[in-house]
């Protein structure tokens, strides 16, 4: 789950990373008044779940509340790459001598927290490590131990980081890492971590991602989720308990088991096509959870076929044949849909969809046969509305 900016600063503020004082505004008059509180120039921000928002015009400097009351007026309600700004952050501005970046985010190839330092903040790390991938300082956390400080002041002297201001930064890693472990999240960033003309190190921006699975742990981070934001699908597909994200193309994608999925999704994009989704049913699935999961995919427009691939191990696929039997008589299916079962139960699955000859339903004996299906019925799909 991502947190907004003005959350992670509150979490870093909990952990005593130093960070711009600031106030929420949901309205331009809001905006007015905070900036009347604070004094002097702020920045107006922009709050959503996405980055990119200062190359949209969402972040914008006031001289004082008349100039930001104007700003808030013109970036609420901004779409930014497909967000709508809601909420802003209002926030005390800053001089800036540096920038640097430094994130703690979890490395499952190596399974550890992984570390970031750079001296080069302020843009994309993406670019910097294409550009300069040597001025990216790296470190793995051994998650028993934690980070020791002589491995911050290793990670500050690999980074270039002044030896004036390494003590400042040893510390802010420290706690870093501490909010990574405390909240558990997925991912804590700051970029960029700003340097001002008398030598403060504060953090001036937050990325939080905190794990969902820890959420039952931390009732507090979890009130902090804005349901108005959130996607429709993935949150229809929270509340029936089906793991769902929702992606670009047009071929909805239904498996059990989350490698299965991810292969699925990889073949599809061999062959040719893209995923709308990546909808994992999980082990075990009855009938009811299958017309649940197509419920999910069936409410994105943009599907225009859909994918069942379907190993029966703890699942049945005589079970998911129910399903899909059950969904095809209870809603209103308008796209065709192919289905690969194998494993347990599979004969039995087939029998079933057999019988019901059920229209715009094809069976395929192999993924790669399948996912070839339903690209040329999603391509069929798009030709026609298109004409």
């Amino acid at each position: 789950m991502d947190l907004y900016e003005h959350q992670g600063k509150e979490l870093f503020a909990r952990y005593g990373i130093p960070v711009s004082e600031g106030r929420v505004a949901t309205t331009p008059e809001e905006a007015r008044t905070a900036a009347e509180e604070l004094g002097g120039q702020v920045v107006v921000k922009a709050q959503v779940l996405i980055g990119g928002r200062g190359k949209a015009g969402g972040i914008k400097l006031a001289s004082g509340p008349d100039e930001a009351f104007e700003h808030a007026s013109n970036i609420l309600g901004m779409d930014i790459r497909g967000h709508e700004v809601g909420r802003l952050w209002i926030e005390k501005a800053s001089d800036i001598k540096a920038e640097y970046y430094l994130s703690v985010t979890f490395d499952r190839a190596a399974k550890q927290p992984l570390i970031m330092l750079s001296t080069m903040g302020g843009v994309d790390i993406e670019q910097v490590a294409e550009e300069h991938p040597d001025r990216i300082a790296r470190r793995h956390v051994d998650p028993l131990l934690g980070i020791q400080p002589y491995e911050a002041r290793q990670l500050c002297f690999a980074a270039g980081v002044p030896v004036e201001l390494s003590g400042q930064v040893v510390k802010i890693i420290l706690q870093l890492y501490a909010a990574f472990r405390g909240e558990e999240a997925m991912l804590t960033e700051i970029n960029p971590l700003i340097v001002t003309p008398d030598d403060v190190v504060r953090a001036l921006d937050a990325k939080f991602t905190v794990d969902e699975s820890a959420l039952f742990r931390h009732p507090d981070v979890a009130a902090m989720r804005d349901v108005g934001a959130a996607d429709p699908q993935e949150q229809m597909a929270r509340e029936r308990g089906v793991t769902y994200v929702k992606l670009d193309g047009n071929v909805g994608i239904l498996g059990n088991g989350a490698g299965l999925v991810m292969s699925t999704l990889d073949v599809v994009e061999q062959c040719g096509g893209s995923a709308a989704n990546f909808l994992d049913v999980g082990g075990g699935a009855k009938a009811e959870e299958i017309v649940a999961s197509l419920e999910v995919i069936l409410a994105d427009p943009k599907v225009d076929s859909i994918l069942f691939n379907i190993f029966g191990g703890i699942t049945r696929c005589d079970e998911v044949a129910r399903g899909i039997i059950a969904a095809l008589t209870t809603l209103d299916v308008t796209v065709p849909m192919v289905v690969r079962l194998d494993g347990t139960a599979a004969a039995e699955g087939l029998a079933l969809l057999e019988q019901a000859d059920l229209d715009g339903v094809t069976v395929s004996s192999t993924m790669l046969g399948a996912a070839e299906l339903a690209i040329e019925k999603a391509g069929r799909a798009t030709a026609a509305s298109v004409s």
